[in-house]
């Protein structure tokens, strides 16, 4: 079996396993190290302080590092890529003081997403994706949750699934669609919001489990979205057709979502910005993976970010992720995310490290194959022009790999 190489690592970033919470020591440092691959996972590490592998002959395929940082890709678990047209003038507005409800009261916010979505081909909306999957790759990431969620419709959801799915056809990133037809409630359901929510039971769940283009089922817990009973009822959909669970709960007020998704066994509790100690204890006790969405409160202008130290310190696990989205956070920057999380936070830059790939690979039921690079793990690999881990963070808002190395291979345009 032909094997590759990446040599001259001046330091290796391994988030270390854990079963449950973030470990006290999250990333493991190698220093002067090679990496081979075969068949696009990491199959053997070499010793510190040896570069290359002895007698490794001019025929066999290597990328030098260059002495540089190699950490994993990043696994950014919670994204909405799946939108036609963005909201700058709603930007606008908030920046002369109106609140992102008050526009979505008046008819923007993520009806103004749905608008552009119900309008859009599936070819546009495919298009679109796989323009923004190149951008999430530029940032070093390498698994990526997708998310529907703009078209509120059986039609459009599915439109909106089968444009990831086209979108990730052939093309070097991993990608993990997400049914997030219970986003908010369609204005044609105004009224009788329950209605909507059996379309979603009977109808959009049993089709995208039929047909395989969706991993699991999200639903916005929050006033103005769904309630607590309502929720129920699509987990309970979601259980008997043996599809995973997110939620986004907790964004704005305490709404139980932590209890709820601990009681279903949910792949992950999204935002939870308003988390209290019950709930901590909820999703601790329920082995939950905790998203954090730091850059969606800073970009919303708002100032109570979820409270990951006390979430760590009490032994929850912890992803971070860029929510990536026209309305409340337009970014795909993880090591943008990742200074969020430090400076706002509390976490240390090896904590986010983890939290960017191992806390993802969790949220995403994906730790065995991704989110380190222990051998039988994905070769997926950012190289960095930097001295240490902290370096990511550090340099806020204008960090991006120099290589990012998908199975193996390193990704067109990235150099």
């Amino acid at each position: 079996m032909l094997s590759s190489y990446v040599t001259n690592i001046g330091k290796l970033a391994l988030p270390q396993l854990s079963d449950n919470g973030v470990p006290a020591d999250p990333v493991r440092i190698l220093q002067n190290v090679w990496v081979e691959i075969q068949n696009g996972k990491v199959s053997r590490i070499g010793p510190e302080g040896e570069s290359e592998p002895e007698a490794l002959t001019p025929d066999v395929e290597q990328i030098s590092a260059e002495g540089m940082l190699v950490t994993p890709g990043f696994v950014d678990c919670h994204t909405h890529p799946v939108f036609f047209g963005t909201r700058e003038s709603e930007f606008m507005r908030r920046c002369a003081g109106e609140t992102y409800q008050q526009i979505a009261a008046s008819g923007g916010g993520i009806m103004s997403s749905v608008r552009g979505v119900r309008s859009a081909s599936l070819e546009q909306l495919s298009k679109l994706v796989r323009k923004r999957f190149d951008s999430f790759l530029r940032c070093g990431t390498t698994t990526v949750e997708a998310k529907s969620g703009y078209g509120l419709s059986f039609d459009d959801e599915i439109k909106s699934l089968d444009a990831i799915e086209s979108a990730a056809e052939n093309y070097p990133i991993d990608v993990s669609p997400t049914l997030l037809g219970a986003h908010v409630v369609p204005p044609e359901y105004k009224d009788d919001p329950d209605k909507y929510v059996g379309i979603v039971c009977s109808k959009m769940i049993p089709e995208v489990v039929n047909r395989g283009i969706a991993e699991a089922v999200d639903v916005f817990l929050e006033e103005g979205a769904y309630n607590l009973s309502q929720t129920k009822r699509i987990f309970e959909a979601a259980k008997s057709n043996g599809i995973g669970i997110h939620l986004h709960a907790d964004q704005f007020s305490v709404t139980g979502g932590a209890q709820l998704t601990a009681e279903y066994g949910a792949f992950s509790a999204d935002h939870m910005d308003m988390t209290d100690d019950e709930g901590i204890e909820a999703l601790r006790d329920g082995d939950v993976t905790v998203v954090l969405l730091p850059g969606a409160v800073f970009f919303l202008g708002l100032d109570q970010y979820a409270p990951a130290r006390k979430m760590i310190e009490n032994g929850c696990r912890i992803a971070v992720s860029t929510d990536f989205n026209p309305g409340s956070s337009p970014t795909q920057s993880m090591p943008l995310i990742m200074s969020l999380a430090c400076i706002k936070m509390g976490l240390t830059p090896g904590e986010a490290l983890w939290a960017a790939t191992l806390g993802g690979a969790h949220a995403l039921k994906r730790m065995d194959s991704v989110g380190t690079l222990l051998p039988g793990y994905l070769a997926d690999m950012c190289l960095w022009d930097l001295d240490n881990v902290a370096g990511i963070p550090y340099f806020f808002g204008n960090m991006i790999p120099k290589v990012v190395i998908k199975r193996g291979e390193v990704v067109k345009g990235c150099m």
